[in-house]
């Protein structure tokens, strides 16, 4: 790609885009922070998304996002309903035969979704979209539920995204996981602080 290509590219960034990447990053800083009002901005951060992916012909994306719309509910509904004496969920950790397992099921529905995406529709990069799809839709259900282990897997679902997104021209989405690829590490140290300090102050 050209610099005048790139020059082009970033003229054509709709307002829209700009106002979901905001939204987005103010999710996940808000998520490191253990903040129920990350869900907020994540609904509507990912109600844009659904539209402006499925413009670019990157269609699990966009049927992701409509399943970041639910799991926003969701997230809300479960960090509210909280775990332990002051109210809040706590921060848990999964064994490593469970997300071995949750890797084999992911390479499974890649190869499959992506398969009938290449074979009946003109999906771009069926297999790696399928891939961060998928990837996403667990490591989602593991931030609503304080799994540790979600900010590991955003490292490598990100990395992914980036390179798919910049072929796609969505700059500001691009560097938006790109600055996920960051994010995470903090969310990482974040929790994983938390998860310790509760461990400690448990009585017995």
């Amino acid at each position: 790609m050209t610099g005048e290509q790139l020059a082009e590219n970033w003229a054509r960034l709709s307002a829209w885009e700009m106002l979901a990447v905001g939204l987005a990053i103010a999710y996940l800083v808000l998520a490191v922070r253990q903040n129920r009002w990350c869900w907020v901005a994540a609904f509507v951060s990912t109600a844009i998304f659904t539209a402006l992916f499925w413009g670019v012909e990157l269609l699990m994306q966009s049927a992701l996002n409509v399943y970041y719309m639910g799991m926003a509910v969701y997230g809300w509904w479960q960090w509210g309903r909280g775990g332990r004496g002051d109210g809040e969920l706590a921060v848990t950790r999964w064994r490593w035969q469970a997300h071995a397992g949750i890797l084999v099921l992911v390479v499974l529905a890649t190869l499959i979704s992506g398969h009938l995406l290449r074979l009946h529709t003109q999906a771009a990069w069926p297999y790696l979209d399928s891939f961060i799809t998928w990837g996403a839709v667990v490591t989602t259900f593991m931030v609503a539920r304080k799994v540790l282990e979600n900010w590991a897997w955003w490292m490598l679902i990100n990395a992914l995204a980036v390179f798919l997104f910049i072929e796609r021209s969505m700059l500001l989405t691009a560097g938006l996981h790109l600055s996920y690829l960051v994010i995470s590490v903090f969310g990482w140290i974040s929790w994983y602080r938390d998860f310790h300090g509760a461990r400690n102050r448990a009585p017995g």
